[in-house]
């Protein structure tokens, strides 16, 4: 139903403009220039007043009655013919019926209208204001029947002659009866359709109003009232009222009957056209078969012409049982308003058309001036302008009416007013947009606590905003919220890293963070890196990093081989994510460690440990035995096995080779408790380990082991090999070309330069280092023969030469190879040529770098002076610096090398 919302419209709207209440004693000060504008519209007047409802304002509307004021409460507006629109901003129309109550007419032709307007300002009372508003309006064009229909009441009214002569009514005659009574309104008859008859007094404290003009009968009634009901007219609903009323004139009793419609409905809309549907024909106010003469549209109550229509998209047709009338949504004479009925946010569009209809036929003109608001489907939808490499989120969200404004936003961490989320450093911005909405957007680093952060794959970060955004619609600040989640990802995360180096003794771990800090696991070899383990392993850490020392016997370690002198441990460390099941970065370090498994004493006592190896894990230490399944551990845990026995006992053999006494046993799995003593042998032969000692005259000279895997396990057998040495001879200083074993004996001129290179062949560890020991030049092939003559002695050249041998060298080098040039020189005596051709020879060791060494593998001329007495002939002296257990020694030659003239040299 239309009507009663409108009344409810009135009401609220009373509560905002403080309309019902006492007029204050408070003087208030008089505006001689009023900011309003007054129409005369047909048969009604319109004031039209700017803003003035602002916030923290009411608004108080007087009729003014000559020298009297009447407070235009709802009821009393409806009654007698006043009604009021304001929107939310304050620019507010009061209409006013030229047959109102307090409106003086002069023949039913000039009326004049006095309103009293007062301003207050609640929050300032001394700051208010009251405007008087009078106007006077001429309207001659009365049709014989007029029904109004305004947004809060219904009004009908008949010409009535001042003669006797009976005027033709609505669906009746008048007719006149003797009366002493003075004219006056008698009594009035309600159809419902039962008649219901009130006196005059009691029709209108029931909130009816009859009137007689000069030259009219005037029937007002509010909607709803006990005495109207609903119809539908051609399928539109309608409010209808039928009355008779009795009214008193000298001459006697006159009786009128009079009826008023007015629409309740007929709108249909979309969010693009409200189509407003009204009968052709109002058949409570005139008889089915009168047609329609004449129709106008206006707005505001002001009729529109054709240009005015066709410039804002009206139109104005008709069938054979409506008057039709579509406005655009959107058009400048309606107004869009936000509402929040169930904290969601609604929008409503407003617009007052009025259509003005004839029958020119029965003389009937039928005004409606129909306020209609149309529900609108509002799309808040949010735009995500983030760029994540940026880092950065950016939401836009919109749109929204002028009249919402953002209040608050809640994260996963609170609410933050815009002004606290401004303080936090989020940009909160207001964008506006030409067709009158507006937007608001947000800026929320990625790193900030507000966003939630997950990682879906180890690489990647997935970062989420949740946001509900607070919203107040003014100026009655309903509340009503947006939620807008939004997401993105980034591989942006760096992961942890391991590095690890070790001794002789320790491992030597060090875990740098990644960009999320220590949120991971860590696990060192089968060990979770619990409070226990931490301790035992000497940890230490800080905001980049943690490390660790891990001896390399320690339960984190696992032992792959081993050989006589060393036993290569290996430590595997995990750096894991134990929610997701991510295995983050490993780490597998092996080294070499001294280790001593076998000790030959000279009373002949052998000393031997046995070690747990990776390739055999179901491996237990204390079920090895020796040969002699009775020889077990002295002593043992779930790592090494200690065994002490001697060489005549325990099943060791014996064998001679040479000068050496050969003892050997052999350590393997061959006893298993669990299976008892008649499965003593053998139970497992995966691990078997070889123990020799050799004996020298009751020396110890060399102890040695061997170990075989079974399956391609991983070997932990000592490995045996031969490395060869070779010597050449260069073209030239480039050593690009050497002279081949064909080309032999090669031709040189005296004291011409000679390039050798000496190096091992079929070897490219970088771990070795070539030395030259000691080179010496014979005449004869035999590297013992003389007479001799030492060139490179104890790693460096001959000082006593007088064309020094010099070492040729650049950083590309490996270190397995050396090159030095000497002058060819041929033997002498007594100024006398012995011999033409010479051979070199050189004495070669090969080192272990980067390992504490003494001697020759020092380095090639590291404090070495190489001074030895000069000499033409005898037995080359031998000289050797300490030799390391590191290293290894060649002996290698060159030559013949044959000493030419020039002359020959050109044959």
């Amino acid at each position: 139903m239309r009507w009663p919302v409108n009344i409810l419209l009135w009401y609220l709207l009373a509560a905002v403009i403080v309309l019902c209440q006492a007029k204050t004693n408070e003087r208030f000060r008089r505006h001689s220039r009023v900011p309003l504008k007054s129409d005369c519209l047909g048969n009604v007047m319109r004031v039209s007043l700017d803003r003035a409802l602002e916030m923290g304002n009411g608004l108080e509307v007087e009729a003014v009655n000559g020298t009297q004021y009447h407070l235009l409460h709802p009821n009393l507006a409806a009654q007698c013919g006043y009604s009021m629109e304001s929107d939310p901003w304050g620019n507010t129309r009061i209409y006013t019926s030229l047959m109102a109550c307090y409106v003086d007419s002069k023949d039913d032709v000039t009326f004049d209208v006095g309103l009293r307007l007062t301003k207050y300002n609640q929050e300032n009372p001394s700051d208010s204001f009251s405007y008087d508003v009078s106007k006077s309006c001429t309207h001659r064009q009365w049709a014989a029947t007029e029904i109004l229909c305004d947004r809060n009441y219904m009004e009908a009214s008949v010409y009535v002659a001042p003669s006797q002569t009976p005027v033709k009514g609505l669906w009746g005659n008048m007719t006149s009866e003797s009366s002493d009574a003075e004219q006056g309104i008698w009594k009035v008859a309600f159809y419902t359709p039962e008649e219901v008859v009130m006196t005059a007094n009691k029709a209108e404290r029931a909130g009816y109003r009859t009137r007689l003009t000069p030259s009219r009968l005037v029937m007002r009634t509010p909607y709803n009232t006990a005495e109207t009901r609903s119809e539908e007219v051609a399928g539109i609903p309608m409010e209808v009222i039928k009355v008779r009323v009795y009214y008193q004139e000298p001459q006697g009793i006159n009786i009128v009957n009079l009826a008023a419609a007015c629409p309740t409905g007929g709108v249909i809309s979309d969010n693009h056209t409200i189509s407003w549907y009204v009968p052709r024909r109002v058949t409570p106010l005139v008889d089915a078969t009168v047609d329609l003469s004449d129709v106008q549209m206006g707005i505001n109550g002001k009729v529109l012409n054709g240009h005015q229509m066709s410039e804002r998209g009206y139109t104005l047709s008709g069938t054979d049982f409506y008057v039709v009338l579509e406005m655009p949504v959107g058009s400048p004479d309606g107004y869009y308003k936000s509402h929040a009925p169930d904290f969601h946010y609604h929008v409503t569009y407003s617009v007052e058309p009025m259509l003005e209809m004839l029958w020119r036929q029965d003389d009937v003109r039928y005004k409606i001036l129909f306020p209609i608001t149309i529900n609108l489907t509002p799309s808040i939808q949010h735009q995500d302008d983030t760029e994540p490499e940026e880092r950065v989120f950016n939401v836009l969200l919109g749109a929204f009416l002028n009249d919402v404004v953002l209040k608050n936003i809640t994260f996963s961490t609170g609410v933050l007013t815009v002004e606290e989320c401004k303080a936090a450093g989020f940009l909160i911005r207001e964008h506006g947009y030409p067709n009158g909405t507006k937007g608001f957007s947000i800026q929320v680093p990625f790193d900030d606590d507000v966003v939630l952060k997950h990682n879906p794959q180890p690489l990647d970060t997935q970062y989420t905003l949740p946001l509900v955004f607070g919203f107040l619609i003014m100026p009655e600040e309903a509340a009503f919220s947006h939620s807008v989640n939004v997401e993105a990802s980034l591989r942006d995360v760096v992961l942890p890293s391991i590095a690890a180096t070790c001794d002789d003794r320790n491992f030597y771990v060090t875990v740098k963070y990644g960009s999320q800090g220590n949120n991971f696991e860590t696990t060192v070899g089968p060990q979770q890196l619990s409070s226990e383990v931490k301790q035992e392993y000497n940890y230490r850490e800080d905001d980049t990093h943690f490390s660790l020392v891990v001896p390399y016997n320690s339960k984190a370690s696992v032992f792959e081989r081993f050989t006589s002198d060393s036993i290569t441990a290996r430590v595997d460390v995990l750096l894991y994510n134990s929610i997701a099941n991510w295995n983050l970065v490993d780490l597998s370090l092996a080294c070499s460690f001294p280790f001593r498994t076998t000790t030959c004493h000279p009373n002949g006592t052998v000393t031997v440990v046995a070690v747990k190896v990776e390739s055999v894990p179901s491996l237990d230490p204390k079920w090895l035995t020796l040969k002699d399944q009775a020889c077990k551990p002295v002593t043992g845990d779930d790592r090494f096995a200690f065994f002490t026995f001697t060489v005549d006992s325990c099943g060791t053999t014996r064998k001679f080779s040479d000068d050496y006494i050969i003892y050997e046993n052999q350590i393997g799995q061959n006893y298993n408790p669990r299976k008892g003593p008649i499965f003593a042998a053998p139970a497992d032969s995966r691990y078997k380990q070889t123990v020799t000692c050799y004996y020298v005259f009751n020396e110890t000279q060399t102890v040695s082991f061997k170990y075989k895997a079974k399956n391609s396990n991983p070997a932990t057998e000592v490995g045996f090999g031969q490395l060869s040495v070779q010597m050449r001879l260069a073209h030239d200083e480039t050593y690009e070309f050497f002279y081949h074993d064909d080309e032999y004996p090669v031709t040189k001129l005296l004291r011409q330069l000679l390039y050798f290179e000496v190096g091992l062949l079929q070897s490219s560890d970088q771990r070795l280092e070539l030395i030259l020991e000691n080179c010496w030049a014979t005449a004869d092939e035999d590297r013992t023969s003389t007479p001799s003559w030492d060139i490179i002695v104890n790693g460096c050249p001959n000082r006593d030469d007088r064309y020094v041998a010099a070492f040729h060298s650049d950083s590309g080098d490996p270190p397995y190879f050396k090159r030095f040039s000497m002058n060819m020189f041929t033997f002498t005596k007594d100024d006398e040529v012995l011999h033409n051709k010479i051979y070199v020879h050189c004495d070669v060791v090969v080192c272990v770098k980067n390992k504490p060494a003494a001697g020759i593998c020092r380095g090639q001329c590291v404090d070495q002076t190489g001074r030895i007495p000069s000499r033409y002939s005898g037995t080359k002296t031998q000289r050797r610096g300490q030799r390391s257990a590191d290293s290894s020694q060649w002996a290698i030659s060159s030559g013949p090398i044959l000493l030419t003239q020039q002359s020959d040299l050109n044959e």
